[in-house]
């Protein structure tokens, strides 16, 4: 089931220039199967119409805290929903909610919300959001249990570039948050789970490197899963081809040596370790300290294996620490996979076929679960995050036994 089936959303939207980004919100919640009921305000309806948020959600936007013959929408909407977003929310409705003031509908739904989880995504000037009354309401907010958003640096409306936050953060970062709040407790919430994504680079001189044709998608799934799932995920990644997921904090690396590193330091507190990388297996015995020139004949280049990074941090994981291999192989994969799963000492490996539609690049993955305790599993063709969501599944219940 995706996180959003079944679900009822209450999204506010105050009056910000960003409240056009709150469409394409609205948007993406709908296709992703949430039921969105929206609340303008009314400095909301200077910005976007209704009737937009009514076209993409197909349901009645609501701005009116007394309306005919809705009288208790306040008290309806919010018990209703699942969660309540506010995108964007400006200073001023912030210092609204803040002194729990109900002088429009949507101030008065936070009110009667009662424990249904509330996100507040913030958009305004830089120097407003440094302003120590809007500091200190948003201190506030957090403080009732709201969920505050920082916002982001960048662009503003006024054609400036600003010097701190203040820039709504984009609909795919909200949306990412809202999914964390619908996902209900799992044996991974709070748990620190370590994932490695994308390949490393092992330099021949200064322009050219050895890889391989990771992209990174499926480390990033995992992470994304787990931190939606409620884990604290440590993501060490190399060079992604995708772009890196919100919630988990990305350590960047660029060499198998580097990558082994932040994976030890990494396992000083983790739960699980997902290595759900490719690094690059061989490295130039002598990298050339200018760019390798052709000449007359190809040069001859001596290669040395990589540091093994299961291998060599294997004393760095605690006792209870839950390891998941994968291993990638254009033949004989399941006797490959099973000497891994020895050879590393690892709880679970996931073994899979480079073939179309799976392995490096593609959006879906074919897999087959091998565990130590013999289980095996075999995934049928689906989505790296269909793929992530069984994974952890796994996981999870390896933890729950430990």
């Amino acid at each position: 089931m995706r996180p959003f089936d079944g679900r009822r959303v209450l999204l506010g939207v105050t009056g910000g220039i960003a409240a056009y980004k709150s469409a394409t919100l609205a948007r993406e919640l709908t296709l992703a199967g949430a039921e969105v009921d929206v609340v303008l305000t009314r400095s909301a309806r200077e910005f976007v119409g209704a009737v937009t948020f009514e076209a993409l959600t197909g349901r009645p936007v609501h701005d009116q805290l007394v309306a005919a013959g809705h009288a208790l929408d306040h008290i309806r909407l919010p018990r209703a929903a699942h969660v309540i977003v506010v995108a964007p929310a400006t200073a001023d409705f912030i210092a609204r909610a803040a002194a729990g003031r109900a002088d429009d509908l949507l101030a008065a739904s936070l009110l009667a919300a009662g424990d249904v989880p509330v996100l507040i995504a913030p958009a305004m000037n830089d120097r407003m959001w440094a302003h120590v009354q809007v500091q200190r309401n948003v201190a506030r907010l957090r403080e009732i249990g709201y969920h505050v958003l920082d916002p982001e640096t960048g662009p503003l409306a006024s054609r400036e570039e600003g010097s701190g936050p203040g820039r709504m953060p984009e609909p795919a970062a909200i949306r990412a948050h809202i999914a964390r709040l619908l996902e209900p407790a799992t044996p991974l919430s709070g748990k620190h789970i370590v994932v490695s994504a994308g390949p490393t680079r092992e330099p021949l001189d200064p322009v050219r490197y050895l890889s391989n044709h990771s992209t990174g998608k499926m480390g990033v799934a995992l992470a994304a899963a787990a931190w939606r799932r409620g884990a604290n995920v440590t993501l060490v990644a190399g060079p992604l081809a995708v772009e890196a997921p919100t919630g988990p904090r990305l350590v960047a690396v660029e060499t198998t040596e580097e990558m082994a590193g932040a994976v030890r330091d990494a396992l000083a507190t983790a739960d699980a370790l997902i290595m759900a990388a490719a690094p690059a297996d061989f490295r130039a015995r002598a990298v050339a300290g200018q760019k390798i020139k052709k000449g007359a004949s190809a040069p001859s280049l001596v290669f040395e294996f990589t540091t093994d990074v299961l291998t060599s941090t294997r004393d760095a994981r605690r006792p209870e620490c839950v390891v998941v291999g994968f291993a990638l192989e254009t033949e004989q994969l399941e006797a490959g996979a099973k000497s891994k799963l020895v050879s590393k000492g690892l709880d679970l490996v996931v073994a899979n076929r480079v073939e179309e539609g799976a392995g490096f690049g593609s959006d879906t993955n074919r897999v087959t679960l091998l565990g130590r305790d013999g289980a095996r599993e075999e995934l049928p063709l689906q989505g790296k995050g269909e793929v992530a969501d069984a994974i952890l599944d796994r996981v999870a219940g390896l933890l729950n036994g430990r």
